[in-house]
Order: structure tokens, then sequence, then C-alpha cells
């Protein structure tokens, strides 16, 4: 385990994830250019759907059904647990669904060093793991805002009492035209299901011309895109500091355990070791992407500090450095 744990931490991806960490503290003037940061972005969305796409295309429906609905049963089990959890620490019900909609989407970042990670020990995985990305990135944001809704119009009966529950709609609408828009038709999710279904339809005679830019680049582009996010964590962790030692224990113990049950379904739908531990990568990771912009439109009240912050600031790292490690160690276990 401490041998695994030392390569994933000395790691290029993971060191320069630090080196961003370390410039934000130190309050360094390294920065990203706005727009070069999104091109990192877009370029990161587009690689891991078109991959998926291509590698998705190699299998029959039958083959694929059983993943697809655990990666479904995951995405939406998630913001249950989370929100039970955040609503027993007496948190209020916003910042409660801005958790659930962040802790149960994923972090494709995460995903993509968990990759890099498999590769380097050379341990196969199922191809068309990297759709199961896709199809988990929204199901949680939809799931979360669909309960917040339930719970403001039933809140005598099914809240837990807390703090403060923030003001509650006299009119009852299950689902938000523009909270569906956001959630379905986002940068982040377009680009996903964009490139998937482009992969899926054109197949490996997408390859040749998509190789040189998507496949042999994508390591090395990963690394630039955990440097700029090293700087962002490094810039929201005083901010996760103010909120109490409670926050930081969720954000460290609660995305382990989530991350178990993600590897403990792997294993029982038959997804080999690497695809098992995939499945607890995704399921104990966090979005800082499709949730935070969901969110920005369906819950302004939600404290971006509280979510982002928990998310790029803990989680993230924590993932980076020993929770891919953990959750293959714990799928190597149970194989």
């Amino acid at each position: 385990m401490s041998e695994i744990i030392s390569q994933n931490l000395l790691s290029p991806v993971v060191l320069f994830f630090v080196l961003g960490l370390l410039a934000a503290i130190l309050k360094s003037d390294l920065k990203f250019p706005n727009g070069l940061s999104e091109a990192l972005s877009i370029y990161l969305l587009i690689a891991i759907g078109i991959k998926g796409g291509i590698e998705l295309s190699h299998y029959s429906l039958a083959s694929v059904a059983g993943p697809i609905v655990a990666t479904l049963f995951i995405g939406g089990t998630i913001p249950l647990i989370i929100l039970f959890i955040t609503r027993l620490m007496k948190m209020d019900l916003k910042n409660s669904i801005g958790l659930a909609a962040t802790y149960g989407s994923i972090s494709i970042v995460t995903y993509g060093a968990a990759i890099s990670f498999l590769d380097k020990n050379e341990i196969t995985y199922e191809g068309f793991m990297n759709a199961m990305v896709v199809l988990m990135e929204s199901p949680a944001i939809l799931v979360s805002i669909f309960l917040m809704k339930i719970i403001e119009r039933n809140k005598d009966v099914l809240s837990i009492p807390s703090q403060s529950v923030g003001v509650v709609s006299n009119r009852f609408k299950l689902m938000d035209k523009e909270v569906i828009r956001e959630s379905l038709f986002g940068k982040s999710i377009l680009l996903l299901l964009g490139s998937l279904f482009i992969g899926l339809l054109l197949g490996e005679s997408a390859t040749p011309m998509v190789k040189p830019l998507f496949f042999d680049l994508y390591n090395s582009v990963l690394i630039l895109f955990l440097l700029n996010m090293g700087l962002i964590a490094g810039k929201r962790l005083p901010e996760v500091k103010k909120h109490g030692i409670k926050l930081l224990v969720f954000a460290t113990c609660i995305p382990l355990m989530l991350g178990a049950l993600g590897v403990l379904i792997g294993s029982f739908i038959g997804l080999s070791l690497g695809g098992a531990t995939l499945m607890g990568v995704l399921a104990g990771s966090s979005s800082y992407i499709a949730a935070p912009a969901a969110l920005k439109t369906s819950v302004p009240e939600a404290n971006p500090s509280i979510y982002l912050g928990l998310s790029l600031g803990v989680t993230f790292p924590l993932n980076l450095i020993a929770g891919i490690p953990l959750y293959y160690e714990l799928a190597k276990w149970i194989y």
C-alpha cells in the first residue's frame, strides 16, 4: 500500500498539483489566463468524451447494460446519502443541496488521474468506463434539485430540524426549466455527451484524426490543468477553515466511504480489477465543473466557498494522493 501511495505522490500530475497549491499558499504571482484555463477544461471534456464513445462502439448494449444501470444507481443514490448526513450535521437546506449535487456528481480530472495511475501500473480496465463518466455527471444534480423541491414543499414532514432552512417558495414546481437546461445542456455535459456520441457514431474510423491531439497529448495537458487546479484549491483553503472541523471531516471521510461503495458495486456487477477501481473513483470524487454551474442558477443561496472549497480544497487532493490507490487496494483485496 505505501509503495502505491508513494508512486501516486511522485507522479507528475500530483506533483504539479502540489506545486500550484504551494504557489497559492505562498501568494506567488503565478496565474493562468482565463482563456487558457477555459481551453484546458474544454480539451479534457472532449478528450474523455470521444475516448469513451470510441471505446463504447466496441461493445454491444447488452454487455454494458449492467454498468450503465449501476452508474445511474450510484449517481442517484449518493445525493440521498449526502443530504441525510448534512442535515444530521444541522446544515441548512440550500448548502446541503449544494454538497449533495457536488459530491453526487464526479470529477473528470480525478478520473483522468486514475486512468494515468492504472496505465502506469499496467492495470487493464473496461474501455466503456469512459462512457460511465458522462452518465454519472448529471443525475446527481437533477436528483438534488428534485429533493430540494420536495423538502421545501413538505418541510414540516420531511426536513430534519436545522439552524436555517431558508426561504420556502409558495409554488411547488418539481423541476425548473432552467435547471434542466443547465444540467443537460451546460458546457461540460454538452461537450461530454456530444463528444461521446461522435466517438460512438464514428468508432475506430475517428482514431487517426483525433489520436495525435486527444490521445497522445492527454497526460501533458492534464498536468497543466492540475497546476491550475492547485492554484484554485490553494486560494480556497482558508474559506474551508471558516466552516469548522465538521466539514473537514465530512470532506475527508465521506468520499472514501462512497468510493468503497463504488468499488463494491463495481465488483458485484462483474467489472475487472481496474474497472471496479474506476467505479470507486467515480463514486468517491466530487464535481467542480458541472455541479457548480447548475447550482449557481438553481440554488444561488448555496455558499460556493463550502461546496467548491471542500471539493477542490480537500476531496480533490485527498483522492489524488490517497483515494485512488486506496480504491485500487480495496478492489484488489476483493478480487
